[in-house]
């Protein structure tokens, strides 16, 4: 009876971290839509708007070891909350902003913070306690809540916009985050914090004696290299993703339906994230890590494409192909940082690594929007895409720590 009501509590711990994820990531992505109307009221190009989603992701990056040292110390229901709370005054301060500056704090640094405090590192810290080895599917899990909320609220923002300008869209959403912070306070956060007994009993059991510290990691070649393909896979995803919907746009797809389309790249990222997990049960991990890569690398030419025959075949194959592969290395990924530095701070550990992550969509979605000014094409700003997602998965190629079977 008692290990019944353990999974029903790991599963509704479960849910809630999908629910935080999906509406941090999901309110994140949401200036994918912002980015045109934006642009259009206040006559910015295309590097100052994307700028703020560039400061967006790098403050989620930079943030992340502070969220697990805060995880660590004050739990999970204040770095949750907190997170709301930001996200929600964020975009009610979003709506009345009138400089760039305005906005670049908050959608940029309040947004990003928000996004850290109910993303990926307090949620796989306390997953952690629950899943114990079954981590990796149920990160999948959690991950696939960002393409879960690029579905939910792309549309969402973009029917907004349509009615109430994107200043009413805004105020909606932030005073929507707002009232779900009555809901999350309820919530019985002493219990989800102590972790089932089993999977703490085994992570005490698997832990070595002399556990992993942040000094000792970064002198570790597998620290950088799994930094590096953090780093370089988001730059050139985040490149591509910043501009997609403005992208479809200019070759000819209505706003709200090219809206729709990238948002369904949430349905397809669920089967990718999940998909590209189990093929690292029956394969391995390298061979699931490098088949991502691939499906990638396809997405990204057929989007290239697109320019020249903008067909729905061509939409949805890339739809397919890099929507359901944007996010599916993540979960394999932070299972390999916590399988190589177990110990009391490998919050803080993978935290640092996921530093990579924010680093690289910064500077991948700012490059992008530059690249695109420059040139005034969006041939460069995919070839530099697809070069930098080259280079990310090349740590998997020669790094022997991240060639061995997991």
């Amino acid at each position: 009876m008692d290990q019944r009501i353990s999974q029903r509590t790991g599963l509704v711990v479960l849910g809630v971290c999908f629910v935080l994820s999906l509406l941090g990531r999901g309110l994140g992505e949401s200036f994918t839509v912002f980015l045109l109307p934006i642009s259009q009221s206040f006559g910015w190009d295309r590097a100052e708007v994307v700028s703020i989603y560039s400061l967006t992701a790098l403050c989620s990056g930079l943030a992340s070891p502070f969220v697990g040292r805060l995880f660590d110390r004050s739990g999970p229901r204040v770095v949750y909350m907190l997170g709301l709370l930001l996200l929600g005054g964020a975009f009610l301060g979003a709506a009345i902003a009138q400089q760039l500056w305005q906005l670049q704090i908050a959608v940029g640094l309040c947004v990003g913070l928000g996004i850290a405090l109910t993303g990926t590192v307090p949620n796989s810290i306390l997953l952690g306690r629950w899943f114990g080895a079954r981590l990796p599917t149920a990160m999948a899990v959690v991950y696939s809540a960002t393409g879960a909320g690029v579905l939910l609220m792309l549309p969402i923002a973009q029917v907004l916009i349509e009615r109430s300008g994107w200043r009413g869209a805004y105020e909606m959403l932030g005073a929507a985050m707002l009232l779900l912070l009555v809901p999350l306070l309820m919530l019985p956060w002493r219990r989800f914090a102590a972790g089932a007994p089993r999977a703490m009993r085994a992570a005490t059991l698997d832990a070595p004696d002399d556990g992993w510290t942040l000094r000792a990691a970064i002198r570790h070649h597998a620290f950088w290299a799994l930094f590096a393909t953090f780093f370089f896979t988001a730059i050139g995803m985040y490149a591509i993703a910043a501009q997609v919907v403005a992208y479809l746009v200019d070759a000819g797809f209505p706003p709200l339906q090219a809206a729709t389309a990238w948002g369904f790249s949430g349905v397809v990222l669920v089967i990718g994230m999940l998909g590209v997990s189990w093929l690292d049960g029956v394969i391995g991990r390298r061979p699931s890590i490098l088949f991502s890569y691939a499906i990638s690398i396809a997405g990204i030419v057929m989007l290239w494409l697109l320019k020249w025959h903008p067909n729905y075949v061509l939409l949805t194959g890339f739809v397919l192909c890099f929507g359901s592969m944007i996010g599916s290395r993540g979960p394999l990924i932070t299972a390999t940082a916590m399988r190589l530095f177990r110990g009391k701070q490998v919050g803080l550990i993978y935290g640092t690594i996921a530093v990579g992550s924010g680093l690289g969509s910064a500077i991948g979605s700012w490059c992008g929007g530059l690249i695109h000014d420059l040139s005034n094409s969006y041939d460069p700003v995919i070839g530099f895409a697809l070069v930098s997602v080259l280079i990310g998965m090349i740590p998997f190629l020669v790094v022997p720590a991240l060639r061995e079977r997991q």
